[in-house]
């Protein structure tokens, strides 16, 4: 795994920001750019399970992560873990594919600065997709700062 470190000013408040990262609608909205259709099953709340799922691009089943929130300080830091992939109906922790993305964690930090919000993506990524999904996060962080600005 690769860490990834990307850091974002978005002119809104910290709240806000928050807010439309990880609520339901806006978040599929932001998250678009990994893959259309990206959305989440569960809660952001400390020690939970949520699963980030969207179409395969090969027969349109569902697909995915299986990720623990290890943290989560309201409008402040969420932190997660990926425990499994999600395919066919179910988790997996066994498959080769599994194992390449478990362990691999997710940190987003909202920090007031200058008026808005300095958001901070830490994010460990397999070598082999680490340009792919570089590119993805950072076409998705533009999204959800154009959102976030045209809500505040």
């Amino acid at each position: 795994m690769q860490k990834t470190h990307i850091v974002t000013f978005i002119n809104a408040p910290r709240e806000k920001v928050w807010d439309i990262m990880l609520s339901d609608a806006t978040y599929r909205q932001w998250t678009a750019a990994f893959q259309e259709g990206s959305h989440f099953n569960g809660t952001w709340e400390e020690g939970t399970k949520m699963l980030f799922l969207g179409p395969s691009p090969v027969d349109g089943t569902e697909g995915g992560m299986v990720s623990m929130v290890k943290a989560n300080r309201k409008h402040e830091f969420v932190s997660l873990e990926t425990v499994a992939v999600y395919g066919e109906g179910k988790e997996d922790s066994e498959s080769d594919m599994a194992k390449v993305w478990i362990g691999g964690t997710e940190s987003y930090t909202f920090t007031d600065k200058e008026g808005g919000t300095e958001l901070t993506v830490d994010v460990d990524i397999p070598e082999d997709y680490k340009e792919d999904m570089e590119a993805s996060w950072k076409k998705g962080l533009a999204k959800l700062k154009e959102i976030a600005e045209a809500a505040a």
